[in-house]
């Protein structure tokens, strides 16, 4: 019997006209075989974190449930970055798509090429705040409640 798993992904882009670059990228994962009940959130924009010399940034998230393995599923979200035409320049510097693995079921791993939950899914709103507006009461694995989370990144910058 095939097991399902509840996974969230961000997806993010500052090229190329980014809300077209997410389109895209949510019609491939809507349309694949191993993904099923796909929601996307509303978009986000964003100033980048790295080099301030780009575009601003386009996030948004997706949650779905998927029959692959957390290995299986990076390798997907990689192979539809490619065929998109991602082509990393820097850095945290400007992308024509970015897909990350933000949670997969209630599992915590650090592997060398994935770890979940996503290492800074804590630490950034363009990815909380679109993940809770599709799951909003989602427990980060080792880290609490969402909204709490969110509370608590809103409060370091309360001025």
């Amino acid at each position: 019997m095939v097991k399902w798993t509840k996974v969230a992904v961000g997806l993010g882009s500052n090229l190329s006209n980014p809300a077209s670059q997410l389109d895209e990228a949510c019609n491939k994962l809507r349309a694949s075989p191993h993904v099923l009940n796909f929601r996307c959130s509303s978009y986000f924009h964003s100033k980048p974190l790295g080099p301030e010399d780009q575009p601003d940034f386009v996030n948004a998230a997706a949650v779905f449930e998927t029959d692959l393995t957390p290995e299986h599923l990076l390798a997907l979200l990689q192979a539809f970055e490619k065929r998109q035409g991602r082509v990393k320049l820097r850095h945290w510097g400007e992308r024509l798509i970015d897909l990350d693995i933000l949670l997969y079921g209630n599992q915590q791993f650090n592997q060398p090429n994935l770890t979940v939950p996503h290492p800074f899914l804590t630490e950034r709103d363009f990815v909380l705040l679109p993940l809770a507006e599709l799951w909003p009461d989602v427990m980060i694995p080792g880290r609490g409640q969402i909204q709490n989370i969110i509370m608590q990144l809103n409060s370091r910058y309360v001025v």
